[in-house]
């Protein structure tokens, strides 16, 4: 039996304390906020995406980089592991659109209290409020922790489950990230990842509150295309947001040319289910229907009607011309603005706004199948701290369930 100490009361320190007692050990949460599962609390907008309840080559397919480092912890524990486990925990599940699963209550408290009850049952001490400063080595061994009020607190192995630098409200503010540099570790280049951009163009601040579905936006630098994917967009104070747009931004926030600052643009098809040809159909069938009316009162059925000003603006059209006068040409241009609504991204928001942390400690450093530092023996690394980031959709949650299942398991 060990003595375990677990340095944060998120997702992965929680779930990596019941599996780590489980193999009968004392084990000990420390977490610096007046309650658990601060970060989980706000995750999916507040309803807790859990995981994905897709096979195996989807995971590892929107998993952004590093791969091959989670085949063990994956195939070890993998995302019906997780279904089962929280089903058996009293928490009933849903698969959505997506194949997100989501607890069926929508309510992100109860997958807490599930963990929270789990650790109560195996024994698992949470020591609430208690800042640690510092991870214990001797001699390239973890021996424990200090304390914010200078107390040691010692043991035989210390799970470091701090997460990254992203919502930090929640109380992640790179902790881990700085235990990791003392005991020796590397710590690759961090920002900010699932993130909503600023955008340069005035148009898309005029649309806040916008909401565009079954939309197609590609990232491109002009030459070379970043990112291209459908989905669901939204018009915000500062630029968009939206589950494709944060997804987008894991591809920016990894593409070498954005980090150089190279101008991205962003461009929106909004109508990616017709060709050029059907949509320049639809659109002459409209202008015939209204042949006698203004551009401006004609183009209603094809756009929310937020969206016509700019639509107007955008296409060089003169509102006020009747719409049997416009040529060839300019009704091109509007075919080819409505196929590409072109904006240029400034920036990405800051860890305020972001989901996840892009970077981490170097996966070279740890053992994929234990997560113990290949540095410092007895000591182990967690979820969002590690080098390791995915698409939204439940997999970075499947990230910090896995590698906590492999550690906490792996200490007897």
């Amino acid at each position: 039996m060990s003595k375990v100490i677990i340095v944060g009361g998120g997702a992965a320190g929680m779930f990596a304390s019941i599996f780590a007692a489980k193999n009968g050990n004392e084990v000990h949460v420390y977490e610096k906020n007046e309650k658990l599962g601060k970060k989980l609390y706000i995750t999916g907008k507040g309803r807790c995406n859990i995981t994905n309840a897709s096979d195996m080559e989807t995971l590892f397919d929107n998993i952004m980089g590093n791969k091959k480092f989670l085949y063990s912890s994956f195939y070890g524990y993998n995302n019906f592991d997780v279904i089962d486990y929280f089903e058996a925990a009293g928490l009933k599940t849903k698969i959505e659109r997506g194949n997100r699963v989501f607890p069926v209550s929508d309510h992100s408290s109860d997958v807490i209290q599930a963990l929270a009850r789990d650790m109560r049952d195996h024994g698992v001490e949470v020591h609430l409020n208690k800042e640690v400063r510092e991870v214990i080595v001797e001699n390239g061994v973890a021996k424990g922790i200090r304390l914010k009020n200078r107390d040691k607190v010692f043991g035989d192995a210390v799970i470091v489950a701090t997460g990254g630098l992203s919502y930090k409200v929640t109380g992640s503010t790179g902790d881990g990230y700085e235990f990791a540099k003392k005991a020796g570790h590397t710590v690759t280049e961090l920002s900010p990842s699932l993130v909503p951009f600023n955008i340069q163009e005035p148009f898309a601040r005029e649309l806040q509150g916008l909401s565009l579905k079954n939309v197609r936006a590609t990232v491109s630098d002009g030459k070379k295309e970043v990112y291209s994917d459908f989905g669901e967009m939204l018009f915000t104070h500062f630029g968009v947001s939206g589950p494709l747009i944060l997804s987008a931004s894991s591809y920016v926030s990894a593409y070498k040319g954005f980090q150089e600052g190279r101008k991205l643009k962003l461009s929106i098809d909004l109508k990616p289910a017709l060709s050029e040809e059907q949509l320049d159909a639809r659109i002459l069938r409209d202008f015939e229907a209204n042949k006698n009316k203004q551009f401006k009162n004609s183009i209603g059925g094809l756009f929310p009607s937020k969206l016509i000003p700019v639509m107007i603006e955008l296409s060089k059209i003169n509102p006020d011309k009747k719409v049997n006068e416009i040529s060839k040409e300019e009704r091109q241009h509007f075919i080819g603005v409505i196929k590409g609504m072109e904006m240029t991204i400034l920036s990405l928001r800051d860890y305020n706004e972001a989901i996840i942390t892009r970077g981490g400690i170097s996966l070279k450093e740890v053992n994929p199948s234990t997560m113990e530092s290949k540095l410092v023996s007895g000591l182990y690394f967690i979820g969002e701290v590690l080098d390791l980031d995915a698409m939204t959709g439940g997999f970075n949650l499947q990230i910090a369930w896995s590698t906590a299942y492999a550690a906490g398991s792996s200490i007897y």
